[in-house]
């Protein structure tokens, strides 16, 4: 299994925004869509503000593939279930790295249907 460069985790985790498109059926991309993203650790984290009921949500269960553009890299992923035990942290790091838009808009991405909407980016190496 691929993993992050030091690099990539540095200049995606401080990205503002990132762009995700995920892979439909037939293997073509669907239109990128802008979400906020966060680091813990060596893993990247994007949440869905509507749940598991979010458009681009339901898009990445199609194949659970698609690719990412963010602070300069771009790179084919994985989208794979986020573990329950890491949501207090990723709360956290929403919180911090996003603050400056209140805890309204903040609110959005770090409540229980949000949560359950947590997606963890795994690179995909060349060959998958």
């Amino acid at each position: 299994m691929a993993a992050w460069t030091s690099d990539e985790l540095t200049k995606i985790g401080n990205a503002e925004e990132l762009e995700l498109a995920s892979l439909r059926g037939d293997g073509s991309l669907r239109d990128p869509v802008t979400m906020w993203v966060v680091r813990n650790g060596d893993d990247l984290y994007v949440r869905s503000m509507h749940g598991r009921d979010g458009t681009w949500y339901r898009g990445t269960q199609t194949r659970r593939e698609g690719h990412i553009s963010a602070g300069g890299v771009d790179k084919d992923v994985t989208f794979a279930d986020a573990d329950p035990d890491v949501h207090g942290r990723l709360d956290d790091a929403y919180r911090g790295k996003y603050r400056r838009y209140g805890a309204n808009i903040v609110g959005g991405v770090v409540n229980p249907d949000a949560r359950a909407a947590t997606i963890k980016l795994v690179p995909r190496s060349p060959s998958s």
